[in-house]
């Protein structure tokens, strides 16, 4: 199957050269020791705010794991070999997206607990909503930051133009992270942030398409 072929290639890639996950986490953990170390702030005030530094912390890597992908594209060339190869365009974003997905997961185990503890969080929650949420938000994070990288790619400024015009777009969705693990957090009734989740289906639903049908096309310019 042409989806699988092209998720292999891109975490055979990143198996052999380990700098996407390795950058990732290396920043992360870097934001999580800086914060612990520097913030005078109670621990009630820290746990009101974690989700939301969570899931900015999460913004900024993925800027960083999403733009390094697209640069071995970018360096070798490579991305003309793809298209040359007879698959569906929109199967590229499905498999960069898949792929950044398990990417950011994985960095994501490997970073929560260091995150717990050198920020004093306790947490006494059913954890399934939470990890289900984030893995919804995880996969929303990637569709809307592929689609976007994809755009900007060929970009002699792809660095800056980037970022520009992915924090825009992605600031719902950051939001809506926030609002989520929040809510699960402090146990609040599904009926109170229930829109949230709605918000996030939708960017689901809209961007993963979205990056789907217009692939081709973004690959061409």
């Amino acid at each position: 199957m042409d989806l699988l072929k092209l998720i292999n290639k891109e975490l055979r890639a990143e198996i052999l050269n380990k700098e996407i996950i390795i950058t990732m986490l290396a920043f992360g953990l870097s934001i999580i020791v800086i914060i612990s170390f520097t913030s005078n702030l109670s621990k009630q005030i820290i746990e009101a705010y974690a989700p939301g530094l969570f899931w900015l912390m999460m913004l900024f890597v993925t800027v960083l794991g999403v733009h390094r992908s697209y640069a071995y594209e970018k360096e070798f060339n490579a991305i003309d070999l793809i298209l040359t190869t007879p698959i569906d365009r929109g199967l590229i974003f499905i498999a960069k997206s898949l792929s950044g997905f398990i990417f950011i997961t994985l960095m994501q185990i490997l970073i929560i607990f260091p995150y717990f503890i050198f920020l004093s969080i306790d947490i006494n929650i059913d954890f399934f909503p939470l990890i289900l949420s984030t893995l919804l938000i995880n996969l929303a994070l990637m569709f809307v930051s592929n689609l976007i990288s994809g755009i900007s790619m060929r970009a002699r400024i792809s660095e800056i133009l980037f970022p520009v015009i992915l924090f825009p777009l992605i600031s719902p969705l950051i939001i809506a992270a926030t609002n989520i693990t929040n809510s699960i957090i402090n146990q609040a009734p599904y009926i109170e942030w229930q829109v949230w989740i709605y918000l996030l289906i939708s960017i689901l639903i809209v961007f993963g398409l979205s990056g789907y049908a217009l692939f081709d096309f973004i690959l061409e310019e």
